[in-house]
């Protein structure tokens, strides 16, 4: 999934949408199936959390509305998560389900103060391999994800699920008026209900709720121990949060050929995860698998969709609750399938593509997605990625820097012309390159078409010089830059031994 090549789409904006009728239709429809296929996984995620579903559907709900106004990427789905999910566990189990609304507030206010340090300038540090990676492993996540229902269930699931995946597939070649996903829900819905088929429903994930959600309080001492107590989960509710949300908010950029406003984002999140904790919620952040099925499935292009799905949520579980508990799980399992096949960047495992691209950049890509789906975490994925790409990307830059020997006729003075950048990685065989048992009394080192970027290069600096020295030898560093020399007066002869 690349950027488009083509000029920047114009954006639409809500005002524009609530007067287009088309326009608008297509936003609450969306929003509609969004809703339908966040009851399950919010009820899923609340059981991984090891709290009561409505813990999880209150958070979808709260996150949804809430980032609607606050968020810096209209159109992306925030709701409770299975990443927040594992994280939020070891507080429930250790520590009781009191302390998950602290741990939620704490999470939200670090991700403001992140917001305001700047954090999300941070994206420009990861590759495009990685974010390649980042949709590939989704993609495998969300396929996988659907597995268990497909797993020791009747008979009967596995022709619905293949219907589903026809209306899906099928449908948008026919027209466009309803979204596929919609139609698949509501098709089999009625067929399961009127044919009475004996197969798992969203009522069989849980029992929902029957009331609105109530402003609360947290209810633990307000202490220094509890500070302890829920600062490391909520440092990692937000780091994880944040993560998601802007990998995902960059996606929907380059899926929508629009920019957002990555800042606005991030505090964005710490404003719906206080709004949520002071609602009881579990927290959240991004959903990547529904935002793709609102803005690549459905076509949804402003926060009104993502306001109706939370409203949608709490209507349905609330008010619609006998009727949601009906819809069959193999229809929403389709709809899921679908998303995976969607959000695959089927381009980047093409033989021709393979063949084209740098190896080093396949291989960044090969373990973002093996470490994502191994640790089912996306931020662990993207951090290994990451890494892999930062190493690779300096060893490659290691091997550019080269040294030439050059002895005038006379002998008199021998000119080292070193060309490259110098920091940790090439510095370290820089010692190696030089002859310091052949060379006459005068060594000129010319660092003109070089840059010293870090301590090691200043120390491999000094190690030659001072070889040189012992024997008896003098030598001449030339041609640094302003902030060469300022790095090096700074740090020569003060790096030990």
């Amino acid at each position: 999934m690349t950027p488009s090549a083509s000029a920047p789409a114009v954006r639409q904006t809500v005002l524009s949408t609530l007067r287009s009728p088309r326009l608008l239709k297509t936003e609450v429809l969306a929003g509609l199936v969004v809703a339908l296929a966040l009851i399950p996984e919010a009820i899923a995620f609340s059981v991984i959390a090891g709290v009561d579903p409505r813990t999880g559907l209150f958070a979808s709900f709260t996150m949804a509305v809430t980032i609607a106004f606050v968020g810096g990427r209209p159109a992306m789905i925030s709701a409770a998560t299975g990443a927040v999910a594992l994280v939020i566990a070891p507080v429930v189990a250790a520590y009781g389900v009191e302390y998950l609304v602290p741990t939620v507030i704490l999470a939200g206010v670090l991700q403001i103060l992140l917001a305001l340090a700047g954090v999300a300038k941070l994206m420009r540090f990861i590759p495009r391999s990685v974010m390649v990676g980042f949709v590939n492993a989704l993609a495998i996540l969300v396929f996988s994800s659907q597995l268990p229902e497909l797993i020791g269930v009747p008979w009967l699931v596995y022709p619905v699920v293949a219907v589903g995946l026809g209306i899906v597939f099928g449908l948008p070649r026919l027209t466009t008026a309803v979204p596929a996903p919609l139609a698949a829900i509501v098709v089999l819905t009625v067929a399961a209900v009127a044919a009475g088929w004996q197969i798992p429903t969203v009522g069989d994930k849980g029992a929902l709720p029957d009331s609105l959600p109530a402003l609360l309080f947290p209810d633990v001492p307000l202490t220094l121990e509890t500070l302890q107590i829920i600062a490391p989960y909520a440092v990692a509710v937000a780091f994880v949060g944040l993560l998601e949300s802007l990998l995902t908010a960059k996606l929907v950029d380059d899926i929508t050929d629009t920019r957002s406003s990555k800042p606005r984002e991030a505090a964005g999140q710490g404003i719906a995860n206080i709004v949520t904790g002071f609602f009881g919620g579990m927290g959240g952040c991004a959903v990547v698998g529904q935002t793709m099925m609102n803005v690549k499935a459905s076509g949804a292009r402003t926060r009104i969709s993502t306001f109706l799905a939370g409203v949608f949520l709490l209507i349905l579980v609330v008010v619609l609750g006998d009727i949601v508990a009906l819809i069959p799980m193999a229809a929403l399992v389709a709809v899921m399938i679908f998303v995976a096949w969607a959000a695959f960047d089927w381009h980047s495992i093409r033989p021709s593509t393979l063949r084209r691209m740098p190896k080093s950049e396949t291989a960044v890509m090969l373990i973002t997605v093996a470490a994502t789906v191994f640790t089912d975490n996306l931020a662990i994925g993207v951090g290994a990625g990451t890494l892999a790409a930062m190493v690779l990307f300096a060893r490659r830059v290691a091997h550019f820097v080269t040294v030439e020997r050059t002895v005038p006729d006379d002998g008199g003075t021998v000119t080292y012309t070193v060309r490259g950048e110098l920091f940790f990685a090439s510095s370290n065989d820089l010692y190696t390159q030089f002859e310091y048992a052949l060379d006459p009394q005068e060594v000129l080192i010319d660092l003109s078409a070089s840059h010293v970027w870090d301590a090691s290069t200043v120390a491999a600096l000094d190690a030659i010089t001072e070889k040189y020295r012992s024997r008896g030898k003098t030598v001449r560093v030339t041609g640094l830059n302003e902030s060469s020399t300022a790095i090096r007066s700074r740090l020569s002869g003060q790096l030990g031994d």
